[in-house]
């Protein structure tokens, strides 16, 4: 029998918009939350115009950040607009928001104003840099947090500019540790009967990120260099091109080297290249890493690379084809494990998106239901506001609950 989802009964207010805080959104909402996207009258959020646009309503953008909230449009200029938001946030556990600190204080939306009259309330906001430092008024994106971090300048090629990362590393990383931080925001409420104020920043996020880095250089004065295709510290790892494509091989531990370099030595590898004692050690592959690649790299061009990925199976060295997008759709692994939802939707039809990663033993997180249009459950929400029919119709006709 279907369980309840962990947060059935949390009635999240998601007053964000483009990416890390709708992810949010859309994260709470798969774990049973009420989630309520509320949008500016008019275009509404401006990820409703990012690629890839469908139509003047609604992009896949929009639609895979969205999926499961309801959604009210608010005009905030007139008194019963303030005081409809009021009320939504005097109901809500949660308020998720991504403006630059201070922005939402001259709408009544601060979190001392919200608290003051719903002091449950666990506020999450999210912004380049926070609400405290000397860059906390300066406006950011992920791109931004990106490059500041140090992240940015360790990929590439060497002497060339970094790439772009072309995933939203800093929205979507801090969006997951939101999440996180939410959840024990409302475990602790249960203890403590408050809510609280969790300041997310894109650039501390991808800071915490680095795993290895920020040690290399306080532990050795070591500072990390663009290394290209592979990881000079970490003989053998990295991305190789083969006869008819990419892939990635690990074999950077000592046991899995040994049987990849004893494969290599057997088909038509250099004689004693599987036994040479200077590769049977990190410290010594890392040393003559050249040597190692010099034979490595034309090997695995000569081959394609579903014969590479064969034999690197059949003796457990870990390895994969870089895949395109649609090699990964059809991929029996992401297809297993539901990694792609699919919807109905009532103007465009089937739409197969990027599932969250969330599996739980006693219920299912897929959510099922369609992005809304902007202020589709304006009438609803209201009702559940207590807003009389007489008022609810008045708001609809004169545009304070907008919809399009």
């Amino acid at each position: 029998m279907q369980q309840i989802r962990p947060l059935e009964g949390i009635r999240v207010v998601d007053y964000s918009h483009f990416l890390a805080g709708p992810y949010v959104g859309r994260c709470l909402a798969a774990l049973g939350a009420e989630v309520i996207k509320v949008e500016r009258p008019g275009s509404g959020d401006a990820g409703r115009q990012h690629a890839t646009v469908l139509d003047d309503q609604q992009s896949g953008y929009f639609l895979q950040l969205n999926m499961g909230k309801r959604g009210v449009s608010v005009n905030m200029k007139d008194p019963r607009g303030k005081e409809f938001m009021r009320r939504l946030c005097d109901s809500a556990d949660v308020f998720v928001e991504n403006y630059r600190p201070g922005a939402l204080d001259k709408l009544g939306l601060g979190y001392a104003q919200l608290s003051a009259s719903n002091p449950g309330l666990v506020y999450c906001s999210i912004s380049a840099y926070g609400h405290t430092g000397p860059d906390a008024h300066r406006a950011g994106f992920g791109l931004i947090a990106e490059a500041k971090s140090g992240i940015m300048q360790m990929v590439g090629t060497p002497g060339e500019p970094p790439p772009l990362l072309r995933i939203s590393l800093g929205d979507m990383y801090t969006g997951v540790h939101a999440v996180a931080a939410i959840n024990a925001a409302l475990l602790g409420r249960v203890k403590s009967g408050r809510g609280q104020h969790i300041d997310m920043a894109l650039y501390d996020t991808l800071v915490s990120m680095h795993e290895y880095a920020v040690q290399c250089y306080t532990l050795r004065g070591v500072l990390p260099e663009q290394t290209g295709h592979d990881m000079p510290t970490s003989t053998l790892y990295g991305v190789f091109r083969a006869a008819d494509g990419d892939l990635v091989i690990a074999a950077q531990v000592d046991d899995a080297w040994k049987r990849f370099a004893s494969l290599i030595e057997t088909h038509g590898g250099p004689a004693g290249f599987g036994s040479d004692s200077r590769f049977h050690d990190s410290a010594g592959r890392n040393a003559h890493r050249q040597a190692i690649l010099s034979v490595v790299q034309p090997w695995v061009a000569a081959r394609p690379v579903a014969q590479v990925l064969e034999r690197l199976d059949g003796i457990d060295v870990p390895c994969a084809k870089v895949q395109r997008i649609d090699e990964v759709l059809d991929d029996p692994q992401i297809q297993a494990r539901g990694m792609v939802v699919e919807q109905h939707h009532p103007r465009y039809g089937t739409l197969r998106l990027p599932n969250l990663p969330f599996r739980f033993s006693d219920c299912d997180t897929t959510i099922r239901e369609v992005a809304p249009d902007l202020g589709q459950h304006n009438a609803e929400v209201a009702q559940s506001l207590g807003f009389s029919t007489a008022e609810i119709d008045a708001m609809q006709t004169e545009g304070v609950l907008y919809a399009k």
